[in-house]
């Protein structure tokens, strides 16, 4: 497969078009006494593949993942599918085998304790299967080797997956930097919050921001989550899903982006840091001399150093103030927001005076 986007970059395909394709090869070896070369799938996008086959045994059949130019962490990975006929007509049937999860938590695509392996995918599995084996029954197991370790650098651990990758795709086409597999994440684990229930949330932009948000409010348990920069999306979909209220903390070199209206705090896509400091110290009072300062510094930690000297540090609960009002202006009044300004090492610099409450109903 070679097909280029319109930047240039080379499109993949997914681990749901690697399994059925696996799936078919595995059923075509058990069928017609030899497994094919290369075997022809159709993506639900239309898009008709010819994919290289990886022959194990009989009835066991892999595909090499190949995403592209996209940094999918399953990239190069072999996806397996074994198929056991039955000895009538009935049903497919799907399990997990190694390296692929099972989900634990509501809310996903699957029920709790099925295989992590996503409605459209399994739909191409058994149309992919079917295509060989007529209305004969068959169990699937899918495999990855090595899943379990990948899936460590994926969205599953959030997820409640556990035990390895998800085998997903809608399209069956991975497209480079393709954001909305991370709406999509996001999404997911907003519903496993909901599902249980939850109105309130946590919500943190990475690792070190949530170890931080933890240290600094002393919560534990499964109610923090990573938005990375698309806090303005996590918003848009907790208001969707019903959740009532929001903690949301972070490192000032974030939260001051919001705190000047940006809701994606990509480098690339906006920025006000300096913008929204600024004002607020002048409007608190600094002197023309310290605004100067703060606007020249080249970065945040210089900015929050020169606040440090000042003795201005009241700037942090003003500004929680205004960032927390940015987010519930966002969601047009239907979340309550709390804001926390916090060091990397969990230190609350200032917080809206809602967000010791917020944590005592999240702890």
């Amino acid at each position: 497969m070679e097909s280029l986007n319109r930047n240039g970059l080379r499109e993949g395909y997914t681990t749901g078009t690697c399994a059925a394709a696996a799936a078919k090869a595995a059923a075509q070896w058990l069928v017609c006494g030899a497994a094919p070369e290369f075997v022809g799938i159709e993506t639900p996008s239309g898009r008709a593949l010819s994919l290289e086959v990886v022959r194990i045994e009989p009835g066991v059949c892999g595909i090499v993942k190949d995403s592209g130019d996209d940094p999918d962490a399953t990239n190069g990975m072999t996806i397996q599918a074994k198929v056991v006929l039955g000895s009538c007509a009935g049903d497919i049937t799907f399990e997990a085998g190694e390296g692929v999860g099972t989900a634990t938590l509501p809310g996903l695509k699957v029920a709790p304790g099925e295989a992590a392996i996503n409605p459209v995918p399994r739909k191409m599995i058994e149309e992919a299967v079917r295509s060989v084996i007529g209305e004969q029954a068959a169990r699937v197991i899918i495999s990855a080797p090595g899943g379990e370790e990948t899936a460590k650098r994926t969205f599953n651990p959030r997820l409640g997956i556990t035990g390895g990758i998800s085998i997903l795709g809608t399209s069956g086409i991975v497209k480079p930097m393709n954001e909305q597999s991370i709406f999509d994440s996001l999404t997911l684990e907003l519903n496993t919050h909901a599902a249980t229930g939850r109105k309130i949330i946590a919500v943190s932009f990475g690792s070190t921001g949530e170890q931080s948000l933890r240290a600094a409010y002393k919560i534990e348990g499964r109610c923090v989550m990573q938005s990375g920069n698309y806090i303005g999306y996590l918003l848009d979909e907790a208001v969707r899903l019903g959740f009532e209220k929001i903690l949301i903390a972070g490192h000032p070199g974030k939260l001051l982006k919001i705190a000047a209206g940006t809701f994606n705090t990509h480098n690339r896509t906006g920025d006000g840091r300096k913008e929204a400091l600024c004002t607020q110290a002048a409007i608190a009072g600094a002197d023309a001399a310290t605004v100067k300062s703060l606007y020249e510094s080249s970065t945040t930690e210089i900015a929050m150093k020169i606040v440090r000297e000042k003795k201005i540090d009241i700037l942090w609960n003003i500004l929680a103030d205004v960032t927390a009002k940015r987010c519930s202006d966002r969601s047009f009044g239907e979340i309550k927001t709390a804001a926390a300004y916090i060091n990397n090492d969990g230190e609350i610099l200032g917080a809206t005076s809602n967000s010791a409450e917020f944590a005592e109903e999240l702890r």
